[in-house]
């Protein structure tokens, strides 16, 4: 089924209009999620709305409401809502450029794609799409939505647009409190250089088919499993990480655990190494083996020849007796 557009509009850059259509550039279903379900029914199970020292209430008699103080709440109808609604434009006016960098990552929400609505539309579309690559900008704008207003951001997605909604900078938390703790210190450039050396090592194009969700994949396999065996099954995940450690162990030697890392984890050339170290020892075994039989030797024939010139002069003194 081909997906249907969540908005279509018109994007405004001063007198230039396109007609567009977004799309959702995620999918819901590749994640997967669960519902409660009453074991000896299997029905699915439902929540009343309750009141503390009331009970069950109907649903016409609940209203929303904002938390001003503990236990305090200034109450609005869904009509007073509904009257401060943003009305949904069909246009979203550009009316800034900035450099496509320039924009902290924390601030990217939700991304969309952006298509022509038609091939009269195309012409103006690549004229913009390969303007802000050329210059490598960013657009920036708000869409109004669902009956809220959204803050966006425009930039070329292949042969499309991609759109993504930022955070407000009031929806931002400011990070001056969280990373208080951490001290200024300046880092040892002995450890930075083999740290550096070990990020260039492993730096590659990002491929985000690379990495799979593991835990995702064990879900699916213990599903499809235990349908085909009318409930029963079991499936073992095996895991790739090291157990961690236990608090008692000594402390590692990050530029020994760095260097090792570097050096592939202690990979063939460790083990070439391991064979050269181990067959320089018993070389060295073998030759100490060898002088000490050497030293038993020569000692036990000095003693023998000793023992025969005591003989010898022996038999001497006898004689001239």
């Amino acid at each position: 089924m081909a997906p249907r557009p969540i908005w279509k509009g018109q994007i405004r850059l001063s007198l230039v209009s396109i007609p567009v259509e977004m799309f959702s550039a995620t999918q819901s279903g590749a994640s997967i999620s669960f519902r409660q379900i009453h074991r000896e029914s299997g029905k699915r199970i439902h929540y009343d709305k309750v009141v503390e020292g009331i009970g069950p209430v109907d649903k016409d008699e609940i209203v929303k409401g904002y938390e001003v103080g503990k236990d305090d709440y200034v109450l609005l109808t869904d009509e007073e809502i509904e009257d401060v609604k943003i009305e949904t434009k069909k246009t979203l006016e550009l009316v800034q450029f900035v450099d496509t960098c320039s924009i902290p990552p924390l601030y990217f929400d939700k991304p969309y794609y952006v298509v022509p609505q038609d091939e009269l539309a195309e012409d103006a579309f690549r004229v913009v799409r390969d303007a802000l690559r050329q210059a490598k900008k960013t657009g920036l704008g708000q869409l109004s939505l669902r009956g809220k207003e959204y803050l966006v951001a425009l930039r070329p997605c292949g042969t499309g647009l991609l759109l993504e909604t930022l955070h407000y900078e009031d929806e931002i938390r400011k990070s001056d409190t969280i990373f208080s703790d951490i001290s200024d210190a300046e880092t040892d450039g002995d450890l930075l250089d083999v740290a550096t050396q070990l990020i260039e090592k492993k730096t590659a194009p990002f491929d985000a088919s690379n990495f799979k969700n593991h835990y995702t994949a064990a879900l699916k396999a213990l599903i499809a499993e235990k349908r085909k065996k009318g409930g029963k099954a079991r499936v073992t995940v095996e895991d790739d990480e090291p157990a961690p450690a236990s608090k008692g162990s000594n402390v590692v030697d990050l530029m020994a655990t760095l260097k090792k890392s570097l050096e592939g984890g202690g990979g063939e050339s460790g083990e070439k190494k391991s064979a050269s170290k181990s067959g320089a020892s018993s070389a060295r075994g073998s030759k100490a083996k060898t002088t000490a039989k050497s030293r038993s030797t020569k000692a036990s024939g000095s003693k023998s020849t000793k023992s025969g010139s005591d003989a010898k002069a022996s038999t001497s003194r006898r004689k001239s007796a």
